[in-house]
């Protein structure tokens, strides 16, 4: 059954990473519920509650009513738990640090690195969509990426960064092809560029929780927005299905947010 359940996925617009999850998550109520019940259904949804955040507890939710609509069964579907948005964002990476990271790798000769996060920033990339730009991308100066929905969205790879960029790859005989290779000369990894990033930020003694490939793509938001107040422009650009996903980066850091407390607060 979980194998037509993987085939039937397969044949969806899901990301891989998506189907994988779907897939254990069926396989693992499966193995500890005897049965496909109402009862067994909550008791699992117990669990997922006590023991993970809110969004974990969601997407493992979301495999299990995909796999109810698979198997026919629609009205055994379990609701989302509701999830609190913060009024501020956690855990992105500031300017500064960020500028500190790209000059540190730079002058130690980490090339790779510096484009790597330069190219997360500066084009707002989710890590998955940073390993299929190509040196003939870096030329056009964009490319474009198609949508769980089948929609079509362009990334944009700014002047600045394609005048390097460029000069890069001609140094290091690139013609075409992805850009962002290992030592085997086979494409980098997404947990690949996670876990050198952590080691980067142990080596210049940073702040590890706020070196991680989705905190560039926080920063391109914060930046952009700070320097062009255009919400609908920016959620385009990220490819946010609703600019309500968006309109997050309009809220302050939590540490932005202490300082103008201690600033402004002197009563």
């Amino acid at each position: 059954m979980v194998t037509k359940f993987k085939n039937y996925l397969a044949k969806t617009n899901l990301a891989k990473n998506t189907i994988t999850s779907y897939v254990w998550t069926v396989q693992y109520f499966l193995n500890h519920y005897e049965d496909v019940n109402k009862k067994n259904l909550l008791a699992y949804k117990g669990y997922l509650v006590e023991n993970f955040k809110p969004q974990t507890v969601n997407l493992r939710l979301q495999g299990i009513n995909k796999y109810l609509e698979f198997a026919r069964q629609e009205k055994l579907k379990v609701k989302f738990v509701k999830v609190q948005q913060k009024n501020f964002l956690e855990n992105v990476i500031s300017d500064a640090d960020y500028k500190f990271l790209k000059t540190c790798l730079k002058t130690d000769g980490y090339d790779e690195w510096y484009f790597i996060i330069w190219f997360m920033a500066a084009t707002g990339a989710r890590v998955s969509e940073l390993l299929h730009i190509k040196a003939e991308h870096v030329h056009v100066g964009h490319l474009d990426l198609y949508s769980k929905g089948g929609k079509i969205r362009r990334l944009y790879i700014p002047k600045n960064l394609r005048i390097e960029a460029t000069k890069w790859l001609k140094e290091k005989g690139f013609i075409s092809g992805y850009i962002f290779l290992n030592r085997f000369g086979e494409r980098i990894t997404t947990r690949g560029i996670a876990q050198q990033l952590k080691h980067f930020a142990e080596k210049y003694g940073m702040n590890k929780e706020v070196v991680y490939p989705h905190s560039f793509r926080h920063r391109f938001a914060k930046n952009f927005l700070d320097r062009f107040n255009d919400l609908a422009l920016l959620a385009d650009l990220m490819g946010h299905e609703s600019i309500e996903t968006t309109r997050i980066y309009l809220r302050r850091t939590a540490s932005e947010q202490q300082k103008i407390v201690d600033k402004v607060v002197n009563w």
